[in-house]
Parts: structure tokens; C-alpha cells; sequence
């Protein structure tokens, strides 16, 4: 069950249309005043006005167009255009740790982290409406015999508890699995036991991706679940992380005791377009390495 050259061109035009229309195209949208600002909904890099408009309908066009550029497997590559396009975004932007040094006060970062937890969400709708391209692109060509076997497996499997208990447990192996892969100096403090410095973008590449393609192939294997729930997922790990790992008292002590690249925990040096771009992405490469895995088990 090897990758064909065929399919292999047909997951690079996905990657390549999201990349184009979204990560160069409409990087001015994004690109931060400062040179090594982070983009960032909260930092002030996009606004929610006309930048997320423009945003949601590149993301659109790019799930669109993706989708007849993958033809016959247009749905299960086509919604790749989108954290494609965010992931450029997401490797240009600066860091975490940039955004805390523009809020250096105590009051400042706590209003930043109460607007972080929750920007994931704004990615993650990014991504949806770019998967919602892919949908309105297949309703201008007949489905595929292989849409119409999954739309059945699918149907029978996927149960609504199934989806919730699949969001649960891909939060908590991401959450963990990033704080493995996510690795950079570590010092030690006597009252948070250790304190992790900002990891470099490609750490953090790898790091969101690996911990999310675990956590797509665990819920396909043990749940049969698809590679949304996980995607969803992504949007929720920067919240409870900042939650668990970063309260007041943590906070209070990091501000006064510690420069802002360094971080309680190493999740939190994760900016949420980092988290949902490159967790999306592991997403659904998870979700195919599990499909790969029963296919080998069956036929070996």
C-alpha cells in the first residue's frame, strides 16, 4: 500500500494551492509590524474584521480548488490546502516568546494568555471553511466509488460518543506528547521543579505533528474515528494547557524570577497557529497511518 507518484503529486498540489493562495499571497495580512512578531490574532498581527474575511475566503478557494486537483480522492486531500497554507504562516511567524516580551507586566500577559487560550478556534474555522470548499467543489462532480465506501463506514462507526471521547483523548496524548518532542534547555527551579526555554520553529514542527498524527492514529485504531476529531482537538490543547500550567501563582513567579523565553511548560511556547496548522495536518496523517496499518495487518 505504497504511495503512488500519482498520489504523491496529488497531495503536493493540495499542499502547494494552500500554500500559494494563503501562505505567500496573503502573508501581508499576517506579516507583524516587528520583525520578529508572531502572527498572531491576539497580538494584534490579524483582526477579525477584513483580514478574517479575506482569510476565510482564500481558505475557501483553496479547498476549492484542491479538490479537483485530487480528483478522485478530492475530499480526503483537498481539505489539506488549508493548514497547508496556515502551516507557511505558522513557520514564518516568530515565536511565543516574542509575543510575551511585548507584554512584559504581570496585567499585560494575563490578558494576553485569557485571549490566547481561545484563538485556536479561529484557526480551526480557518481550516473549516477550507474543508467546506472541498464539500462545495464535490457537489459540481459525481462522488467517487471510494467517497461512497467511506461515507458508509463512516456512517456506521463515527457515533457521537465516539467523536467526544476521541476529542478528550487526543487533547490529553497531544498535550503530553508535545511536552516530549518539544524539548530545548531545561533549568531547573526550586518552586515550579523546572523551567523549559522556547523551542526553535522546527522543534515545533515536529513536535505539534508527531503528537497529533499519534493521537489521529490512536482514535482511528481504537475508536474508528476520523481524522476530524483529533483536527477539532488541536483547538482546545492550547486552552487547557494554559489553564493546567500557567495559574496565577506560576505566573507571578515566571514574571518575576524568569526572562520571557523561558515557560512552565513547553506547550505553551506553542503558538495556536502552530497548534491547529501542524495539528491538523497530523492529524489526518495519523488517521492514514492507522487505514495503512490495518490494510498491512489484514494482507500481510
Amino acid at each position: 500500500m505504497e504511495l503512488s507518484w500519482l498520489m504523491r503529486l496529488r497531495i503536493g498540489a493540495a499542499f502547494g494551492t494552500g500554500a500559494i493562495l494563503i501562505g505567500i499571497l496573503a502573508w501581508p495580512l499576517a506579516a507583524p509590524a516587528e520583525p520578529f512578531g508572531a502572527v498572531s490574532v491576539a497580538g494584534g498581527a490579524v483582526n477579525l474584521g477584513g483580514d478574517a474575511i479575506i482569510l476565510a475566503g482564500l481558505a475557501f478557494l483553496s479547498g476549492f480548488i484542491a479538490y479537483f486537483l485530487c480528483w478522485p480522492y478530492g475530499r480526503e486531500i483537498g481539505i489539506l490546502a488549508a493548514p497547508g497554507g496556515l502551516a507557511v504562516w505558522a513557520i514564518r511567524s516568530g515565536s511565543m516568546a516574542d509575543l510575551i516580551r511585548q507584554n512584559p507586566t504581570l496585567e499585560q500577559r494575563q490578558l494576553l494568555l485569557s485571549a490566547l487560550k481561545w484563538e485556536p478556534l479561529f484557526w480551526l474555522a480557518i481550516v473549516a471553511v477550507g474543508f467546506a470548499g472541498v464539500l462545495a467543489a464535490r457537489r459540481l462532480l459525481p462522488r467517487s466509488r471510494v467517497e461512497k465506501t467511506n461515507a458508509k463506514a463512516n456512517t456506521k462507526a463515527n457515533t457521537y460518543l465516539n467523536v467526544a471521547i476521541a476529542v478528550i483523548f487526543s487533547v490529553l496524548i497531544a498535550q503530553f506528547a508535545v511536552r516530549v518532542f518539544a524539548q530545548d534547555v531545561e533549568m531547573a527551579d526550586r518552586a515550579l521543579g523546572s523551567v523549559v526555554a522556547q523551542p526553535q520553529v522546527g522543534q515545533i514542527v515536529f513536535a505539534v505533528f508527531v503528537a497529533f498524527m499519534i493521537a489521529g492514529f490512536v482514535v482511528k485504531k481504537f475508536l474508528n474515528v476520523g481524522y476530524i476529531s483529533p483536527a477539532i482537538s488541536s483547538s482546545f490543547v492550547t486552552a487547557f494547557s494554559i489553564t493546567t500550567y500557567v495559574k496565577q501563582g506560576v505566573l507571578e513567579h515566571l514574571v518575576q524570577c524568569w526572562p520571557p523565553v523561558f515557560f512552565s511548560n513547553s506547550v505553551v511556547s506553542v503558538l495556536p497557529i502552530q497548534m491547529v496548522a501542524f495539528g491538523t495536518l497530523g492529524s489526518i496523517a495519523g488517521y492514514w497511518l492507522a487505514v495503512r496499518y490495518s490494510y498491512w495487518r489484514k494482507h500481510a
